[in-house]
């Protein structure tokens, strides 16, 4: 089993190294990343200039690639013959949930869903690492070992082709937690603000803020999940097809 892992935070975020070190008992591992931090990138492709990759080392002394792409770039630069065949690609571990409409947001969940358009699964963990004590660094070892027993189930059973798996981890230990619940996505209530602002030289600009997101805490739900202390297990499509407006739009009578 050939796994390659990425990230949307950058090749030295430790989240990324601790699902590394937890995939390395599963398989050959290789890491493509950011060369930098591309959080709310969404699902991006460089076409309009080379993308460089150079060789780097992480945290614990292996080696790995840093890319100046996007990370959809990131899966598929191997996947398009930079290194040998991958069989599993896994993203993460994203320091913040990625829960409802984040998955069209994050480049966490992006990257995975590259894999999957490749034909190559895509598995991405998140850690709600959010709610953590206040100005204490996030632990990202109890995400790791959950993400070791996904990923390890998921190489003893079969998926259908085309499913991304969307994994969110309460900042829970893993004594603490409740289990693992499949879920679908809530609905994630976004409370940003714009901020007007001018420049030194009388020019506007503008900041995107606003309090944190919140959620519909609902049963059966990756937010009502996480809330109750599971660990989330959505199964993502990359079919964004609406069937129901489907049939309603069919009844429409379009003039010429």
């Amino acid at each position: 089993m050939h796994i390659l892992v990425t990230n949307d935070d950058g090749v030295q975020a430790p989240g990324l190294l601790a699902l590394a070190q937890a995939m390395r008992p599963l398989g050959k591992v290789t890491v493509c990343a950011p060369d930098r931090n591309w959080s709310a990138s969404g699902h991006v492709k460089t076409l309009e200039r080379p993308i460089r990759v150079t060789e780097t080392m992480l945290a614990d002394g292996t080696s790995a690639f840093m890319s100046d792409g996007a990370p959809s770039d990131c899966v598929a630069l191997p996947l398009l013959g930079f290194v040998e065949k991958v069989d599993l690609v896994v993203s993460g571990i994203n320091p913040y949930s990625n829960i409802g409409h984040d998955v069209t947001y994050s480049g966490t969940v992006t990257a995975a869903m590259e894999a999957v358009i490749s034909g190559v699964p895509g598995i991405a963990f998140s850690l709600a690492s959010q709610d953590r004590p206040a100005n204490t660094p996030a632990d990202y070892g109890p995400a790791a070992q959950i993400a070791n027993v996904i990923v390890k189930k998921f190489m003893d059973e079969s998926l259908a082709e085309g499913v991304v798996l969307n994994v969110n981890i309460p900042y829970l230990s893993v004594e603490t937690m409740q289990g693992m619940l499949i879920t679908r996505q809530g609905l994630r209530v976004y409370r940003d603000a714009l901020d007007k602002r001018v420049d030194p030289r009388g020019r506007p600009y503008y900041w995107i803020g606003g309090e944190e997101p919140t959620g519909v805490n609902e049963e059966g739900t990756d937010v009502g999940a996480l809330a109750s202390g599971y660990v989330s297990i959505t199964p993502l499509q990359l079919d964004l097809t609406n069937y129901k407006a489907m049939d309603v739009l069919r009844k429409w009578k379009f003039q010429k």
